[in-house]
C-alpha cells in the first residue's frame, strides 16, 4: 500500500472506472422519485476558472448525495455557446466563430471532467448546434401563433462602431461596453417577446418561490416594478399649434401634488418633438438625450439636464396655478406616459433638478418626528409617509389617506370628455427585445415578402442555419450581405423574398436549456410534454448572483410561454435556487504592472507579510483582496492545480473555507492545508485496513467512536441539505480527529468493527466531496462495489442521544455560570450540582437560596 495518495494516478483511474460502467448517465424510466440538480451552465470561453470549480463542486455534492439517498438524479451540463466573443475572436484571430467555439468547449469539457463530477454527459448540448437551435426556432413560431411575439419599431443602444444593438447592460457610461464609442438611441424595427402579458403573474408568482434567496425575490420584483398609482391629466395654458390639449402624467405620489414645481417630458414625448421642431436649440438638446442611451442606470447617475419649453400646464387641483414644462433627460418614453410632474422636496432627482434650474421646493409631507413649522428641504429630499402640510384640504392627512383623497377628487371632475385621473397599474418591465445584429447567434426564422408581409418559415424548413463561410472584414452583421443566403423565394407566393438577418438575443438560448436536458435526443420536438413535466421544476438551481434578474426571469417567462403553446404543463422552472459567491484573491503588482499569483513567493517574519518576484527576486506590492479577473492577473488556473494537488484537494478547498453564499478568498496556505488533509485521511483509512495483532476489546472506545461517527452522519446529511457545504466539512474534520485519537490510544491492538465502521461512514461522507479519495479509500477498506454507487448509511438515532446536558443557572435572573449534569438526573441532583458551582456561591454571598427553580432540560433559577 502506498504512503502517499497519488492523485495524479488515482484521479484519471477512479474517473475511467466511472466512465467505463456509466454509473451516472439518467433513464427517464427510472422509477425512483426524481432529484433534478443543475448549475448554470458556462460559456465556452476557452478555460474554466476557479468559479466555475467551485460552482460545479457545490452541485456535484448534491447530485452525488442524493443519488447515494436512492434517487433518480439528473444532473447535466451543456454550452451557452452564442455569443459576441466568439466574433471578437473571429474578427480578432481570423478564425471562423464556429472553429472557436468547438474547440474551446472539447479543451472546456476536458477540464470539467478532469474535476471527476457526476455529470450525465450523453445529455450534453450546445446552443450554437443546429439540433438545438432548431426547436428554439420551432418555439419562436409557436410564440408568434400565440400572440407572445410582436416586431413593432422602439428605441435600442446602437454601438457605431459594432454596428449592433446593445442591451442596457452592455452601456458603461454612455459607451459601448467592448468597443468604447459614445452610444445613440436609434429607432429600429426589432422583434420583441411578450414577458409583459405575464408581469401580474411573475410578480404575484415569486411569493410562492420560498427555496430562493430573499435578495433574488427582491431584485426581481423591482426589475418587474409593480406600482399602484393615478393617471392624470395637467391641461396645457396655451397648445402649440397640432399638440393635444393636455399632457397625462403617470404618478404614484398623487398625495404630493401641492408641492409640484414643475412638468417633464422625455426628449421623444410627442410634445417635445412638436417645440423642437422650431426651436434648433431644442433639437440639439434632444440628440444629446439621444446619446445616452436607454440604459436605467446611466440615467439615473447623469446629471439631471433640462430645456425649458416656454409652455405650461395647469395644476389639477387648482386651474389658477401653472407649471413650466421642461424636456429632461431622466424621463424616458418606455416609463409610464413619457411624462413626470416633478415634486423636489419628495424625490432626490427632481430637487437635484429643481435645485439645479432654481425652481425651489415646497415640503408637503412632515416626517413623524419634525415640527411642519420648521421642516425645510434643501439637498436631501424626503420620500417617507408622514402627516399632509402645505396642501390646503389634506392637511393633517396621512400619506395613504391623501393618496385617495385626490385619486377620488380628480376621478370625478373632467377635462374634456375624460376624468381628470383614473386609478392605474403600471410595471416597469418592458417587452423582451431579442434582436441582435450578429451572426453568431440562433438565426430568427421569418421571411419578409414584399407582397404577403412578414411570413413564418414552414416548420419542415427549420433549422434555419447559419452560412458556413463568413467573413468579418468589415464591421456589422455579415448576414446582411450575404445574399446567397439572404435572398429565397417567399414560402407563400414563391416571390423573391429576404430572410431576417437579425438573430436572437443570446438570453433566449439559456431560457429553456434546463426543460432540453430532460430529453435532448428528441428530433421533432423541443420537449416531451410528459417528460419535461416529470423532471422540472428543477429541484435545485445553482448559479451566479449577477444572473439573479434578467435570465431567470426570462425563464420564468419562458416557461409560462411553453405552457401556452403546450410544451410543458407548469409555470415555475426553478423550485430551489441558489447563488454562490464569487472567488477572490489578492491582487499584486511591481513596477512592470499586475503580476500574477504563480509568480508571486509571499513570506511572513515578524507578523509581517511582504511578497517578492519568484524570477526576478524583486519585492511586489501586495494589494486588496479582489474577484478573480485577467485585467488584475490575479487568476490561478485550475489545471495547474489539479495537476500540482488533484481535482480533490481543489474542490475541498472551495467548500471547506467560508459559506458558499459568501466569497471564497483563495490563498496558497489554504490549498496546502487541503492537501494534507487528503493525506492524512489516506494514511488514517490505511492504517485501520491493515490486519494487526489481536488485543483486548475497548467497549467504551468502541462506543465513542461509534457515536463520533453516526453524528457525524446525521450532521453532515442535515447540512447537506440546507448546503451548508462548510459545516459538513467542520464535521468532517471533527470525526477524523475522534478516529484519530481513538487509534493513538489502541496501538498495538487490531481495529475494531465500530472502528471499521466509522473510517466506512467517514469515506461515505467524503465521497460527495472529495470522490476520488473516496473511491480509493472504500477498496482499501475492503468494500466491494463503487461508493459513488453505494447507499447513503442510516445513523443509528440511539447513537445521536446526549448522555449529559448543559443548562444555564441564573441567581435572581442574571445568568452567573452553566451546569452539565446527567441527562437524566432528578431536581434535587441538578440543585446540588448548580448550587456546588464557585460563579452561584459568590453570587449567594454566603447565604442560603430563597428558593431554586429546576425546569427539566431548560434551565435552573435560584433566587437568592
Amino acid at each position: 500500500m502506498a504512503e502517499r495518495y497519488n492523485a495524479k494516478d488515482s484521479e484519471p483511474h477512479w474517473q475511467a472506472v466511472w466512465a467505463e460502467r456509466d454509473i451516472f448517465r439518467t433513464r427517464n424510466d427510472d422509477p425512483r422519485p426524481k432529484y433534478y440538480v443543475l448549475e448554470m451552465f458556462p460559456y465556452p470561453s476557452g478555460r474554466i476558472h476557479m468559479g466555475h470549480v467551485r460552482n460545479y463542486a457545490m452541485g456535484d455534492v448534491v447530485a452525488r448525495y442524493k443519488r447515494a439517498k436512492g434517487f433518480n438524479v439528473l444532473h447535466p451540463m451543456g454550452w451557452d455557446a452564442f455569443g459576441l466573443p466568439a466574433e471578437n475572436a473571429a474578427m480578432q484571430n481570423k478564425v471562423n466563430p464556429r472553429d472557436w467555439t468547438y474547440a474551446n468547449i472539447a479543451t472546456m469539457r476536458a477540464q470539467l471532467q478532469s474535476m471527476g463530477l457526476s455529470l450525465d454527459w450523453s445529455r450534453e448540448v450546445a446552443t450554437c448546434d443546429p439540433t438545438y437551435y432548431k426547436h428554439q426556432q420551432r418555439m419562436f413560431l409557436d410564440f408568434l401563433k400565440a400572440g407572445l411575439v410582436a416586431r413593432r419599431t422602439a428605441k435600442v443602444n446602437w454601438d457605431p462602431v459594432d454596428h449592433t444593438v446593445l442591451a442596457n447592460e452592455q452601456v458603461i457610461d454612455g459607451r459601448g461596453w467592448r468597443s468604447g464609442a459614445v452610444v445613440e438611441q436609434r429607432e429600429l424595427t426589432q422583434w420583441f417577446l411578450k414577458i409583459t402579458d405575464f408581469a401580474q403573474d411573475l410578480n404575484d408568482r415569486l411569493d410562492t418561490l420560498e427555496r430562493w434567496p430573499e435578495k433574488v425575490r427582491l431584485m426581481q420584483r423591482n426589475w418587474i416594478g409593480r406600482s399602484e398609482g393615478l393617471e392624470l391629466r395637467f391641461a396645457l395654458e396655451a397648445p402649440p399649434a397640432g399638440a393635444a390639449p393636455d399632457v397625462t402624467v403617470y404618478t404614484t405620489r398623487p398625495d404630493t401634488l401641492f408641492g409640484a414645481r414643475f412638468l417633464a417630458v422625455a426628449a421623444d414625448h410627442p410634445l417635445a418633438a412638436l417645440v423642437a421642431a422650431g426651436d434648433p436649440a431644442l433639437q440639439d438638446f434632444v440628440a444629446e438625450c439621444r446619446r445616452m442611451g436607454t440604459a436605467q442606470a446611466t440615467i439615473d447617475t447623469a446629471d439631471k439636464l433640462g430645456f425649458d419649453t416656454g409652455l405650461r400646464v395647469r395644476h389639477p387641483l387648482d386651474p389658477s396655478w401653472t407649471l413650466p414644462v421642461y424636456v429632461a433627460n431622466f424621463v424616458l418614453m418606455e416609463y409610464g406616459t413619457g411624462a413626470v410632474f416633478g415634486c423636489p422636496a419628495h424625490d432626490q432627482r427632481d430637487l437635484d433638478f429643481a435645485n439645479k434650474y432654481g425652481l425651489g421646493n415646497t415640503p408637503v409631507v412632515c416626517p413623524p418626528d419634525q415640527d411642519p413649522a420648521t421642516f425645510a428641504i434643501t439637498d436631501v429630499a424626503y420620500d417617507g409617509d408622514g402627516r399632509m402640510i402645505n396642501s390646503r384640504f389634506l392637511d393633517g392627512m396621512t400619506t395613504r389617506a391623501a393618496f385617495a383623497a385626490v385619486a377620488d377628487r380628480l376621478a370625478a371632475e373632467r377635462l374634456g370628455d375624460a376624468p381628470v385621473a383614473e386609478r392605474r397599474v403600471q410595471f416597469r418591465l418592458r417587452d423582451w427585445g431579442i434582436s441582435r445584429q450578429r451572426y453568431w447567434g440562433c438565426p430568427i426564422p421569418v421571411i419578409h415578402c414584399d407582397a404577403c408581409g412578414t411570413v413564418p418559415v414552414p416548420v419542415a424548413d427549420l433549422p434555419v442555419t447559419l452560412p458556413e463561410e463568413v467573413s468579418f472584414d468589415v464591421p456589422g452583421n455579415p448576414l446582411e450581405r450575404d445574399a446567397a443566403w439572404r435572398n429565397v423565394p417567399c414560402p407563400t407566393c414563391g416571390a423573391p423574398a429576404r430572410r431576417e438577418t437579425d438573430t436572437m438575443d443570446t438570453f433566449v438560448d439559456s431560457s429553456w436549456y434546463y426543460a432540453r436536458f430532460t430529453a435532448p435526443w428528441l428530433e421533432d420536438a423541443p420537449t416531451e410534454k410528459a417528460v419535461v413535466d416529470r423532471w422540472l421544476a428543477v429541484d435545485q438551481y445553482i448559479g451566479g448572483i449577477e444572473h439573479a434578474i434578467l435570465h431567470l426571469l426570462y425563464s420564468r417567462f419562458f416557461m409560462r410561454a411553453m405552457r401556452r403553446t403546450g410544451w410543458a404543463g407548469l409555470d415555475e422552472p426553478f423550485e430551489g435556487l441558489f447563488t454562490q459567491g464569487m472567488v477572490v484573491h489578492e491582487t499584486y503588482r511591481d513596477e512592470a504592472g499586475w503580476v500574477q499569483p504563480v509568480d508571486v513567493r509571499v513570506q511572513t517574519e515578524d507578523g509581517v507579510r511582504a511578497a517578492f518576484h519568484v524570477k526576478t527576486g524583486r519585492p511586489v506590492a501586495i494589494g486588496a483582496v479582489e474577484k478573480m479577473s485577467k485585467s488584475k492577473r490575479n487568476v490561478v488556473d485550475p489545471d495547474d492545480i489539479i495537476a500540482s494537488y488533484g481535482a480533490d484537494t481543489a474542490r475541498w478547498f472551495m467548500l471547506s473555507d467560508s459559506p458558499p453564499e459568501r466569497d471564497v478568498i483563495w490563498t496558497e496556505d489554504g490549498v496546502q492545508g487541503a492537501s494534507r488533509f487528503v493525506q492524512r485521511i489516506w494514511r488514517m483509512v490505511s492504517e485501520i485496513a491493515e490486519p494487526g495483532a489481536a488485543g483486548p476489546a475497548d467497549p467504551q472506545a468502541d462506543l465513542t467512536v461509534r457515536k463520533a461517527a453516526h453524528r457525524a452522519l446525521a450532521a453532515v446529511e442535515a447540512d447537506i441539505e440546507r448546503l451548508r457545504f462548510n459545516r459538513c466539512v467542520a464535521h468532517i474534520y471533527e470525526l477524523a480527529n475522534t478516529l484519530q485519537g481513538t487509534m493513538a490510544e489502541a496501538r498495538g491492538r487490531a481495529a475494531s468493527p465500530a472502528l471499521r465502521e466509522a473510517a466506512c461512514i467517514l469515506v461515505q461522507l467524503l465521497a460527495p466531496m472529495m470522490p476520488h479519495l473516496a473511491e480509493a479509500s472504500w477498496a482499501v477498506l475492503g468494500n466491494s462495489g463503487l461508493v459513488a454507487e453505494a447507499p447513503w448509511p442510516s445513523a443509528d438515532r440511539s447513537l445521536l442521544v446526549e448522555d449529559s446536558v448543559t443548562l444555564p443557572v441564573q441567581v435572581n435572573g442574571r445568568k452567573r455560570a452553566d451546569v452539565t449534569v446527567a441527562r437524566d438526573a432528578d431536581a434535587e441532583a441538578v440543585e446540588a450540582a448548580a448550587l456546588a458551582l464557585e460563579p452561584v456561591q459568590r453570587a449567594l454571598e454566603g447565604r442560603p437560596p430563597r428558593k431554586v427553580i429546576v425546569v427539566p432540560l431548560r434551565i435552573v433559577n435560584v433566587v437568592a
